[in-house]
């Protein structure tokens, strides 16, 4: 025997972190002869035999020196040469296959270095699991960072789920491990059995993996990415050269689990495939220009809505497949449509099978919970002071970008990555280097990827869901700035929904709330949002907010709210339902009341939305001076006695010009004058409150010559119907 007993005992006991310097082929001197050794571990295998990969084909029987399956086998031979194990099971069944143990390893040293530093920006590349052709050999390539681990297997469907089978070698110091694995094909499905001293080996998923199984397994599965055939590279090549700030923003929020599901087939909800033509025939004629999904990153609770994230390369299997969920996104591209994915990398979930304490210790959270333990969600935030944590990060916003054309990424909760202290109390969290309470890790990450993202994705939107007041959020990185696009305005929101759940009797004395959201307009570049968040959890869908009336008044101040919305500056984002005046409050695993769209209150807000949606992308001055102060003027923000409302939209040209006036009262206002800052004629071309809306009519018909009576600050002014609970849009005719 020439393997030794201490060698033997490594690879029966799963215990080598090098099991490659033991089995495989090796040169190895028997006496004064040169030879090469090969050995084998080959389970509930009675024979086994190296046959030469040649044309001659020769055969060397090797000789079983444990029971468990262990064998070996002395070759006079001076070179190495390729070979194959002919394995013979107690069955009779015998199969020919390469041997893992003689390929060198796929990851080289300046693939190391970069991980380890953490710039290797596309590492989703190298680590994971990848179809690879070695040597002219087809098989799939593994590797993980476990950096604490003693010994790693690759377990799956091909092995028995035996982490006998297939041992991982460790990449020196790196905490890299590695293998691969000749004649797997797509569609298995694997784990990570990591061994850390005498502690019992834990099975994890990939946090590379690209596809998963439903849960309560959770496998990971290899997944051939390249053969999808895109189709959208005109969408691409104009993304590419978009202006955003300048141009029209629209957003559809879905939840792609409720937006409309199957109630015939056990309630099911749609499979990408068959959300595609849908939704995207539906998103186009309401106008809206781009589609934002709660997270579609794997995830194995269905009450997170997606926002404790477990797979952060993979597309939820919930759906379909990964190539399935390129189809969603090619076919949306392909009718003009953009996609924004909402992006969590501020915390992840203690489940087991994933990254908590991956390796035996604290690898991607901290290990201090006051700084690694989010108490809201009871979830675990990550380390970003650790290169390699930051680098898995920064690859998983680029991966989506990159291997499924995403153009936006909606990164949720910011508030909580900015700072260490949020929500905790004193004594709940640990200041930075300086004694202050940001978490400067998580500021360069953020930094850092907002950075990359638009040098290498031009055209892509960096959104962020930021309810504070931190400076610069959408300011460059180059100008000291986080370098978002967009920041969700959290504060407008809240005042107007605040504002309009009043009955139009006391608004009277809340007019400022209308407002006092300019005062900070113009300090971030917003898009307006009602999201989510506000129909869940007890508060009332977005018409059941609405003042203190029937139906039909809800109805009418909830079409007087979204006119509102599209004509403030900012761009717009808007939850599914909401266009069309849900009345129960959002359920993840129900689909929406589509049904409603019967009745002229659910109707005509959807018409509202769909006409708000083509004013605003007809009407320059109403996107591309967005984040101009010289694009708004108030004409009259102070009648609350009336709790009208009156501003100005202003184009490049007086002919571009638009006069906005909000009644908040049903009570309607005939003779209501207004200034205007020019002489002219005017001609309404949007009132929320015509009767294809659901309104009563009233409005302002047919053409309206200024007066030269000043009013309001201006020379010249209107007299106009003040529609009650409505907002109408005159415009300027040259």
């Amino acid at each position: 025997m020439i393997t030794t007993k201490n060698e033997l005992a490594s690879i029966l006991e799963v215990r080598s972190g090098q099991p490659h310097a033991i089995l495989g082929m090796h040169r190895h001197k028997k006496g004064k002869r040169n030879g090469l050794v090969v050995r084998a571990f080959l389970e509930s295998v009675v024979e086994c035999s190296v046959v030469k990969s040649d044309k001659k084909g020769e055969v060397y029987p090797m000789d079983r020196i444990d029971d468990a399956g262990f064998f070996e086998v002395w070759i006079p031979a001076a070179d190495f040469f390729k070979y194959q194990l002919r394995a013979s099971q107690k069955n009779g069944e015998s199969r020919q296959f390469f041997d893992p143990y003689s390929f060198l390893p796929t990851l080289g040293d300046q693939d190391i270095h970069y991980f380890n530093e953490g710039t290797d920006r596309r590492v989703y590349d190298k680590l994971g699991a990848h179809l690879r052709t070695i040597d002219g050999v087809h098989g799939v390539s593994f590797a993980v960072w476990a950096p604490n681990a003693t010994r790693v297997s690759l377990v799956g469907d091909f092995n028995h789920w035996n982490g006998s089978y297939h041992p991982m070698r460790s990449l020196g110091q790196s905490g890299l491990w590695e293998l691969f694995v000749p004649g797997l094909e797509s569609g298995a499905k694997y784990k990570f059995e990591i061994g850390r001293g005498s502690g019992y080996p834990h099975l994890k998923t990939d946090p590379y993996g690209t596809y998963f199984e439903a849960p309560p397994h959770n496998a990971s599965i290899v997944q051939d990415l390249r053969a999808y055939q895109w189709n959208d590279a005109d969408w691409m090549e104009r993304r590419a050269a978009a202006n955003w700030n300048q141009r029209p923003i629209s957003v559809y929020e879905v939840h792609l689990g409720s937006w409309k599901r199957i109630v015939e087939d056990n309630n099911r909800p749609l499979t990408y495939r068959e959300a595609a033509h849908d939704l995207a025939a539906y998103v186009k004629d309401m106008g809206f220009t781009h589609v934002e999904f709660m997270p579609l990153t794997e995830f194995p609770f269905d009450g997170s809505w997606g926002y404790q994230v477990t797979g952060f390369f993979a597309p939820t299997q919930r759906h379909g497949d990964p190539e399935d969920f390129m189809y969603l996104v090619d076919i949306l591209h392909q009718e003009g449509i953009g996609v924004i994915m909402d992006w969590v990398p501020a915390h992840f979930p203690t489940d087991s099978f994933a990254l908590a304490q991956f390796d035996g210790s604290h690898l991607y959270e901290h290990a201090d919970p006051r700084q690694g333990f989010h108490q809201d969600w009871g979830t675990l935030i990550f380390n970003y002071g650790r290169n390699e944590v930051r680098a898995f990060l920064v690859a998983s916003a680029i991966a989506w970008l990159d291997r499924y054309h995403i153009d936006g990424l909606r990164v949720d909760a910011v508030a909580s990555m900015l700072y260490l202290d949020y929500s905790r109390e004193e004594g709940e969290w640990i200041p930075n280097q300086y004694g202050g309470r940001e978490n400067l890790e998580a500021i360069d990450f953020i930094k850092e990827t907002n950075r990359l993202v638009h040098q290498q994705f031009p055209g892509v939107l960096m959104i962020a869901e930021e309810s504070t007041a931190f400076p610069g959020v959408t300011r460059p990185v180059e100008e000291g700035g986080l370098g978002f696009d967009l920041k969700w305005n959290m504060g407008w929101m809240h005042d107007m929904i605040e504002y309009y759940k009043k009955d139009p009797v006391y608004r009277r004395f809340e007019h400022g709330q209308l407002s006092f959201g300019m005062l900070y307009q113009y300090s971030e570049r917003f898009t307006q949002v009602f999201s989510h968040d506000e129909v869940v959890h007890g508060k009332g869908s977005m018409i059941m907010k609405m003042g203190a009336g029937p139906m039909s008044e809800k109805a009418r101040n909830l079409r007087l709210l979204y006119s509102l919305m599209w004509f403030w500056p900012g761009k717009k984002t808007l939850f599914m339902g909401s266009e069309f005046a849900q009345s129960k409050e959002w359920q993840y695993d129900q689909s929406l009341q589509w049904h409603l769209l019967q009745y002229i209150d659910h109707e005509g807000t959807q018409r509202v939305v769909r006409d708000l949606n083509r004013v605003y992308r007809d009407a320059p001055a109403l996107f591309e001076r967005d984040f101009d102060p010289a694009g708004f003027q108030w004409i009259n923000c102070n009648d609350a006695d009336s709790s009208v409302l009156s501003f100005i939209r202003i184009g490049h040209k007086p002919s571009e010009h638009y006069l906005i006036l909000a009644n908040n009262t049903p009570v309607e206002r005939k003779q209501y004058r207004v200034g205007v800052p020019e002489a002219g004629r005017y001609e309404e071309i949007f009132n929320s409150n015509a009767k294809e809306y659901g309104g009563t009519g009233s409005g302002n018909g047919g053409l309206h010559e200024a007066e030269p009576t000043p009013w309001d600050g201006r020379s010249h002014s209107l007299v106009l119907v003040a529609v009650p609970l409505g907002l109408s849009v005159l415009k300027r005719v040259d």
